[in-house]
């Protein structure tokens, strides 16, 4: 029998031999394989790799190394090796650092190494100078480390550092704005819709499909086609437009420093519902103490120079405050948004949650109000606020508008993961 060669098979045009081309296209792959092993193992690994990088892959191995390497004061880095490679505390070394990577990689993936190399190689300090902070890419994150080194901070620094947290507040405000505000428009209306509206105020859609039960065919007549109609035997509406205040909301932020990011979106929601006429928008932040900055919210970057990230935790003295603010609690929303961790009197912090909700007041809980969910948090005290009737919950940017509105119409919230939650 003769041999046949493979079905994936050609011959080299120099040495007259049989190559089979499938093994042929699979090293490059094989190679790009390695090269990517070389790059997450680090320099430790060329032998095993048999991969030596060159050009732009060894300047970003050189950049990956200066941060994950065996120089960073936490162990378990990139390669585990003892290598000495590190940023050191030198501002140069580091703004070329934070130029390179800006360079080789993508955004997203540059606010995260800048995130290590923060809580890595302890570079907080090196963001008080401003050209450290003209050379860093600007993120939620960022201006957590930012607010947290506030008070720190010199006279030099602080404009740019402004300059810094205006820029990513502005790029939120743009993100969320305009789908919070038509979100809450919608379910203020809704909340003031009525069951005899005049003419012109009738929700026609609404008054249709809640009729289409009281739908009448009619017989032509001479012969003509039959017709049909719905009979609206109820009418829904809305009521007429109002400049009036409908809704109150008070926001009770949580300033301990794993609530950074939250911090961050509340204060920007914050203005943003305070922007709308319809709602009466207070803010107030606490620790061991409560400090009312609702007379800053024209500005989300004035509310969060005005916090204070870090310190202990009393929710029963804040909580104390907002309820003195309540003058219609059944047209208020209360938004508690915290880790749970209670340095106050735990039942008393219970009690007035009780008295809140007994009053007509809707009283939300958020764990975090972050894009990366829910942070440690006190199960004990999240389960026996669930057992009130309020179940604690983290809660993304993008879902938030959604959590209001179901507040304000007083319908069940859309929990995120429900059969996850304490």
């Amino acid at each position: 029998m003769t041999a046949h060669a493979p079905q994936h098979a050609t011959q080299d045009d120099e040495t007259g031999e049989t190559v089979d081309t499938e093994t042929t296209r699979a090293r490059p792959a094989d190679g790009e394989r390695m090269r990517r092993w070389r790059m997450v193992l680090g320099a430790d690994s060329a032998e095993s790799t048999g991969c030596t990088l060159t050009g732009q892959d060894a300047a970003m191995d050189g950049a990956l190394d200066a941060l994950y390497g065996g120089g960073g004061k936490k162990p378990g880095g990139r390669g585990g090796g003892g290598r000495s490679a590190g940023l050191g505390a030198s501002a140069p070394s580091v703004a070329r650092w934070l130029g390179d990577i800006r360079t080789y990689f993508p955004s997203s993936v540059v606010q995260v190494m800048q995130r290590d190399a923060i809580d890595r190689l302890g570079l907080s300090a090196l963001l008080l100078e401003p050209e450290m902070l003209e050379a860093v890419e600007a993120d939620v994150h960022l201006v957590g480390t930012l607010l947290s080194l506030n008070k720190a901070m010199p006279e030099t620094t602080k404009e740019t550092a402004r300059a810094v947290v205006r820029k990513v507040v502005d790029d939120l405000e743009k993100r969320l704005e305009s789908r919070t505000r038509a979100t809450l428009t919608g379910a203020l209306d809704r909340s003031a819709r009525i069951s005899r509206p005049r003419h012109r105020d009738i929700d026609w859609d609404r008054t249709i499909r809640a009729n289409l039960k009281n739908y009448l065919t009619i017989p032509g007549a001479d012969g003509e086609e039959a017709t049909g109609t719905v009979v609206p035997e109820r009418l829904i509406g809305y009521g007429r437009a109002s400049q009036s205040v409908k809704k109150d909301v008070i926001l009770c932020i949580d300033q301990s420093g794993s609530m950074a990011a939250s911090v961050v979106y509340a204060s920007v929601f914050g203005a943003v519902l305070a922007s709308m006429r319809t709602l009466a928008t207070r803010l107030v932040v606490f620790d061991t103490a409560v400090v009312d900055l609702t007379d800053q919210l024209d500005d989300p970057v004035d509310v969060l120079f005005g916090t204070q990230l870090g310190g202990g935790t009393d929710i029963n003295r804040a909580l104390a405050y907002c309820q003195s603010k309540i003058t219609r609690p059944a047209d208020t929303v209360v938004v508690l948004i915290s880790d749970l961790y209670e340095g106050g009197i735990r039942d008393e912090m219970l009690k007035r949650v009780a008295a809140m909700k007994a009053s007509g007041v809707q009283f939300v809980t958020l764990l975090a109000l972050s894009d990366e969910g829910a942070p440690a948090y006190d199960h004990e005290h999240a389960a026996a606020l669930g057992a009130l009737g309020a179940p604690a919950f983290a809660c993304t940017p993008d879902l938030f508008p959604d959590i209001m509105a179901a507040a304000i119409e007083k319908r069940p919230l859309p929990i995120p993961d429900k059969e996850a939650q304490p």
